[in-house]
């Protein structure tokens, strides 16, 4: 190697690994959402999400702190772009109104929704509807302490009610002759409140269970909201 190539390699071993200069938080994000609807949450680390933006790991701790920054920023992307809607003073409205919003926002990445349970998210923008249904709640009368109770109590609700949505087939691929089949399998087994109930176990119209598992969860948190005390 002469002197007057030694500068130009060296230049080329300090140049960042390719595609570093298109790193982002945003691209980051991006991929650890590809990383999760395709695989599961379980499957998001710095290699899986490096590997997919075609980056050297190390170069994402510009970004975020390691595995937990991703699900944080997850999280946060999820709740920041929500729709806070208008509030109209009616607290049946307003809390079906957020779940709505929620909903339309988690529809697109479901597997990612059971983060907004877990992580701790810090960003104002991130927070935006935690402030929106706690301030239905505490406007509503609801004391402090139970007003966070129900707030996690109605997320979880609909955190579940969206997988199940996702995950379950419109009619669970079950026919007729197949619901009557497995009716008398019951029968036979000792298990007659479950045989009665067979065909509608059998049976799932998505919207219809979101309408009624929504609709129940805020008259509880109507019920418990109104206590004395």
């Amino acid at each position: 190697m002469t002197r007057a190539q030694a500068p130009a390699n060296a230049a080329r071993r300090g140049r960042p690994p390719k595609g570093a200069t298109r790193l982002s938080r945003e691209s980051i994000v991006d991929a650890t959402l590809r990383v999760i609807d395709a695989e599961g949450v379980g499957a998001v680390g710095m290699r899986s999400v490096a590997r997919l933006l075609g980056v050297d790991a190390k170069s994402l701790y510009n970004h975020v702190h390691g595995k937990d920054g991703l699900l944080d920023a997850v999280a946060e992307h999820l709740l920041s772009g929500m729709e806070i809607p208008a509030r109209t003073g009616d607290v049946r409205l307003d809390l079906r109104a957020i779940a709505d919003a929620f909903r339309d926002r988690a529809l697109r990445h479901p597997e990612a929704a059971a983060l907004t349970l877990t992580r701790q998210l810090a960003s104002l923008e991130g927070l935006a509807p935690t402030e929106a249904l706690l301030s239905v709640l505490r406007d509503a009368g609801c004391p402090l302490e139970e007003s966070v109770h129900l707030l996690r109590v109605f997320v979880a609700t609909l955190v579940g009610t969206l997988l199940r949505e996702v995950h379950a087939g419109q009619a669970f691929g079950v026919g007729d002759s197949a619901v009557a089949a497995r009716r008398q399998t019951l029968e036979r087994s000792g298990l007659p409140r479950t045989a009665e109930a067979a065909p509608h176990l059998a049976r799932f119209d998505r919207y219809a269970e979101y309408e009624y598992t929504v609709g129940t969860a805020i008259e509880l948190m109507l019920s418990r909201a109104s206590r004395p005390g």
